[in-house]
């Protein structure tokens, strides 16, 4: 497991519990306490992580953090299927691909946060070789509640991925600013929440921020810094389609000046803050 951020920790620590053997890696060390005392092993370097393993797991930053990694990989031998469950450009995923030892890449993006993950309740975006997603079933099986197949090119997982950030950003965005007004107004905060969490007009996925929105808790696991990077991906996709979100140049902006401001390493519920001060 290469990648010891929030949600590398979840994977590795749902791999333990089903018994999985797990060495992990993260660039800066010390970040591994708890998969440690679940019972995995630090590796010092990557390729020491991902000797001799069946299967390598990474979770990490952005682009440049990949290729840096599949870089030092490319020449293991025998090599590892890599399994790359981080948020980046598709141009980015298939490139790893090719840099993967024997191109035994499977690009698996998840839907769900570390929670989810740690429960067995997260869904992957799965994007590769049919057969080399066929010999993961392991994984699949024991490390999340469902599998979406996009098809053989890693790409479009990643594309997926991208468009669910998009709405999830977009939308925690125009809830935060639903919140701000509704404190404004000095509506009763109790029933502000149970019609934010009743309405249907409030997607699903946002119920988990709505109290960090209203109370200014912002020790989630999904960075505005992080955020702001997925909403650019997600724009530079739809341009490269030919098709232009205005909406999405907006929301990032939000996004980077929440992190400008001082939010860079909070929650993404950290948006709301901007109408606070």
């Amino acid at each position: 497991m290469l990648g010891m951020g929030r949600m590398g920790r979840a994977l590795a620590r749902r791999l333990l519990a089903h018994d999985f053997a797990v060495a992990v890696w993260n660039r800066t060390p010390g970040r591994a306490a708890e998969v440690l005392d679940a019972g995995g092993h630090e590796a010092p370097t990557p390729e020491a992580a991902a000797a001799g393993r069946d299967a390598v797991l990474l979770s990490l930053a952005d682009d440049e953090a990949v290729r840096e990694v599949m870089e030092r990989l490319w020449g293991i031998e025998p090599g590892p299927v890599v399994v790359d469950t981080s948020t980046i450009s598709p141009a980015a995923s298939r490139a790893a691909r090719d840099l993967a030892p024997g191109r035994s890449y499977v690009a698996a993006p998840i839907a769900g946060g570390p929670t989810m993950v740690v429960e067995g309740k997260a869904t992957a975006l799965i994007g590769g070789d049919r057969a080399l997603v066929e010999r993961l079933e392991p994984i699949w099986a024991d490390v999340f509640s469902s599998t979406a197949y996009c098809g053989e090119d890693p790409g479009t997982a990643v594309a997926y991925k991208l468009l669910n950030n998009y709405l999830l950003m977009s939308g925690l965005a125009a809830l935060g600013e639903v919140v701000a007004t509704a404190q404004a107004l000095g509506l009763d905060e109790g029933l502000t929440r149970a019609l934010l969490l009743q309405w249907p007009t409030v997607a699903p996925m946002l119920h988990g921020r709505l109290d960090d929105l209203i109370t200014g808790d912002h020790g989630g696991w999904f960075t505005t810094r992080l955020g702001a990077k997925d909403l650019r991906l997600a724009r530079m996709l739809a341009a490269g389609a030919g098709v232009d979100l205005p909406l999405a140049r907006l929301v990032e902006r939000r996004y980077e000046e929440a992190a400008e401001k001082g939010w860079s390493d909070h929650d993404i519920a950290a948006v709301v803050e901007l109408l606070r001060q």
